[in-house]
């Protein structure tokens, strides 16, 4: 069996406890070593073979994963944050699919829900936004002309900028162009839960000299959208005294 594990955003104690008690079980770890924190490797049996797949392409990864079932071993393939975003898993199932592997995914907590823990801000506010769209640049590795962070921007929801660091001051051209004003509420997220997290509010405009003032190139998560700043929205109709719900009665 092939076990998908999400690592988490980066704190050891935020793997979930049936990803860590596959990590204890495994014969065999293969690892996101460019992300994933590897004190989660101590979870791991004195017996376990652990390979960094940051090393490795994806036919290399499918073979570790043959040669263990051939063996009758456990494999868990450890993704960073949550496996289903940005995770890379689908070209490996589908192979695993042809090859009659069975294999599960175990969910993580993504960087984007760490990144809102670390600032202490709810995504979705009534009357301020109730979409939270997660997407990332173009670069190396494009993205459908539809999905561009400029069409997104029209909506004015609450995005969150997967693995865009280096690119800063397009992001902001983008997100002007699309319609966000320059002094939309923005913030930086440097390693969301890890031990050298780091924070940085600041606006959509100012984003590049931020990132150039605090030295973060790489590993960080923008969101973007007056959600950020958490101000002049409208409370909950959940716990409004005067709204009915299914299990209380409105207060005359």
């Amino acid at each position: 069996m092939i076990h998908f594990v999400g690592a988490g955003s980066g704190a050891v104690d935020l793997i979930t406890v049936r990803g860590m008690n596959y990590l204890k079980e495994a014969d065999v770890i293969i690892y996101a070593g460019s992300l994933v924190n590897p004190e989660l490797l101590s979870y791991k049996k004195p017996t376990c073979d652990v390979y960094n797949s940051a090393h490795m392409t994806l036919e290399e990864v499918i073979a570790e994963m043959e040669k263990a079932e051939a063996q009758h071993k456990t494999t868990v393939r450890l993704h960073t944050g949550d496996p289903c975003i940005y995770g890379a898993i689908r070209e490996q199932m589908d192979i695993l699919d042809e090859k009659g592997i069975a294999y599960d995914t175990c969910p993580g907590v993504s960087a984007f829900c760490g990144a809102a823990a670390a600032l202490n801000l709810e995504y979705t506010l009534p009357d301020v936004s109730q979409s939270v769209i997660i997407t990332r640049m173009a670069g190396r590795t494009p993205v459908p002309e539809r999905e561009s962070i400029r069409s997104f921007a029209a909506h004015h929801a609450t995005m969150v900028v997967f693995l865009s660091t280096g690119l800063l001051e397009a992001l902001s051209a983008e997100l002007i162009a699309g319609g966000y004003a320059p002094d939309t509420p923005a913030a930086i997220v440097y390693k969301a839960t890890w031990p050298d997290e780091r924070k940085y509010i600041c606006t959509v405009g100012t984003l590049a000299q931020c990132a150039k003032e605090n030295n973060v190139t790489k590993t960080a998560l923008m969101l973007i959208g007056d959600a950020v700043l958490h101000t002049d929205y409208r409370r909950s109709d959940l716990y409004n005294p005067n709204f009915t719900t299914e299990f209380r009665e409105a207060k005359k």
